[in-house]
């Protein structure tokens, strides 16, 4: 798997990660939770590592945090989770609940999710990180009708991450937050990298075109996902996934030749959503 460097330290990062919303929601149905496991293995599996949750996300970092520690792959991991509430007591709490859900003392990435009370966590997430309780501090959102405000923020704060949303179906961030990234050092990972499933479900009819397999794409998933990629300034990209065999064939999309602009271009009537 390609890997880019994150921009504020230098270290490599593997460029397709997992996202656990909704699919790693399994703590009350424990005959689901091995599967996840498994998506974890073929993530591994695939010299992946980036693993993205939130204290939104339901029971998603308690699974992945008994995943990891049952199977003794906590050093393989670099774990992104969120802070998502207002005031410095409560986010603290809730960070250190994150921190026990997840079981570990140390956290690779803590971000501010959607921008809730971002001034007042962000204020926490340094003295954290001087402190190495985390190693990178960043802030989200999952919409365009946030860009404008995750652009503010971006432009005013030392950050090591932005986390937003960014596909062949949305592509607004390639007007401003992408450029910024790359101008202020920011690392940039991509949620939603399927147009939330809109993407996908528009071109699934469609025959994959004979181009697909020059740049070593045999699904409409890894087409989506070598288009994300393709922008130098994307560090890495978390579509989401409860299935093993979905996480191998995602991790595939981050090998291989990552086309330019002019590529896609060219093929735009192919892509069309």
């Amino acid at each position: 798997m390609h890997t880019r460097p994150i921009p504020s330290t230098g270290a490599a990062l593997p460029v397709i990660g997992c996202g656990t919303w909704l699919g790693f929601d399994v703590a009350g149905t424990p005959g689901e939770k091995p599967q996840r496991g498994e998506v974890l293995a073929a993530l591994f599996g695939s010299a992946g590592r980036v693993i993205d949750s939130s204290p939104m996300y339901g029971s998603a970092e308690q699974v992945v945090g008994d995943l990891l520690h049952e199977s003794g792959w906590r050093d393989k991991a670099f774990l992104a989770t969120k802070v998502w509430t207002t005031g410095k007591k409560a986010g603290i709490a809730q960070m250190e609940r994150s921190m026990m859900l997840l079981r570990t003392r140390h956290i690779e990435l803590m971000q501010v999710h959607n921008l809730v009370d971002w001034r007042t966590h962000l204020a926490t997430l340094r003295s954290w990180k001087d402190e190495g309780r985390i190693s990178y501090i960043g802030v989200t959102h999952y919409t365009e009708a946030g860009h404008p405000e995750l652009e503010q923020v971006m432009r005013s704060e030392p950050l090591d991450f932005a986390q937003f949303n960014y596909s062949i179906a949305s592509r607004g961030a390639e007007k401003r937050l992408l450029p910024l990234a790359a101008e202020r050092g920011i690392g940039v990972l991509v949620n939603l990298p399927l147009g939330g499933g809109k993407a996908l479900n528009a071109l699934r009819h469609k025959a994959l075109p004979g181009w697909a397999a020059e740049i070593g794409c045999t699904s409409w998933n890894q087409v989506l996902l070598k288009f994300v990629l393709s922008h130098p300034a994307v560090t890495c990209t978390i579509p989401g996934t409860s299935r093993p065999e979905h996480m191998r064939e995602n991790a595939l999309a981050g090998t291989g030749e990552l086309p330019g602009p002019e590529f896609w271009k060219a093929r735009s009537a192919d892509l069309a959503v």
